[in-house]
């Protein structure tokens, strides 16, 4: 248990990395795009204005999900991760409306500003920086098993994305092409929209107990390979922040002794745990019967 606690203490340090990274980012977007005249540079700042928190209630998720099982939380307090990525969500989806609104008005604008050839610069910049941080953040959410880093990596390879198609934009219009400053906006704004809803979709599957079929069929064969279990009468999953949760039925050997049955089901526990990292399972053992004997001694 002490080892889940300290992942997400480790988790903590991507939030960290991209709250930062962010806070830089969007002020130098944000000021460079007004002075450069880029709509696309300014629409990609406030979309990382909108990650800080996004990251902030990331890192509020991962704080909150430390917290032990108490009377109220036997599990403990993992889906606070999910909970905060669809808080995330939510503020994402928000601001790429507002990014795509303002991008498709400024097509029937009367007056406009050439953007500065210096945005170019500015956004290839980010690119790279975002590039780096996402780097960090895959490669600790995939050695910590942690969805919602996860989440956050994803958003800043989006964020990497996006700061190349406003510097494809700024280039363009600079050399007379004056549409693909706002083109690079909208498209801004539907990168946000895309992120908000595979994340969204993603939290909300994991909070109405959805589980993926493919891996509970590996955990189904797991169960069903362990030496005594005869047949498996059900088996269900969920997941609870970065963890399975898993119920099962099996059936043994009626004649078995209620020792062997434990035996069996520390066994299950064992191979969930070592084949699948799944710490949480609760086998329920019952007899296998084939054949029941009905009154008057008929089968």
């Amino acid at each position: 248990m002490g080892d889940m606690y300290s992942d997400i203490k480790k988790g903590e340090q991507g939030a960290w990395i991209s709250i930062g990274a962010y806070i830089i980012l969007s002020l130098f977007k944000v000021i460079s795009g007004y002075i450069g005249n880029s709509e696309a540079l300014v629409a990609d700042g406030f979309n990382n204005m909108t990650d800080i928190v996004a990251s902030v209630a990331v890192l509020i998720g991962l704080r909150i999900s430390q917290k032990p099982p108490d009377r109220d939380h036997p599990y403990g307090h993992f889906r606070a991760e999910t909970i905060a990525a669809l808080v995330a969500s939510f503020i994402m989806a928000t601001v790429g409306f507002q990014v795509l609104i303002t991008a498709i008005q400024s097509f029937f604008k009367d007056e406009r500003q050439t953007p500065a050839l210096f945005g170019v610069w500015v956004a290839l910049i980010s690119a790279v920086l975002m590039f780096g941080v996402y780097w960090f953040n895959r490669r600790l959410a995939t050695k910590i098993n942690n969805k919602a880093l996860m989440a956050a990596a994803q958003d800043n390879r989006s964020d990497a994305l996006v700061s190349i198609g406003a510097a494809i934009g700024i280039a363009g219009s600079s050399f007379g092409l004056w549409w693909l400053d706002p083109l690079a906006a909208c498209l801004v704004g539907l990168i946000i929209l895309n992120t908000a809803w595979g994340i969204f979709k993603e939290t909300t599957h994991a909070l109405t107990d959805g589980f993926d079929t493919d891996h509970l069929n590996d955990l189904r064969n797991t169960v069903k390979n362990t030496k005594g279990v005869k047949a498996i009468k059900d088996i269900r999953g969920r997941v609870h922040g970065n963890h399975v949760l898993v119920d099962v039925i099996i059936q043994v050997d009626p004649q078995l002794s209620l020792i062997r049955g434990h035996e069996i089901s520390d066994e299950i526990e064992q191979q969930m745990l070592k084949k699948h990292n799944v710490m949480h399972v609760h086998v329920h053992v019952e007899p296998y019967i084939t054949e029941e004997v009905q009154p008057g001694g008929g089968i």
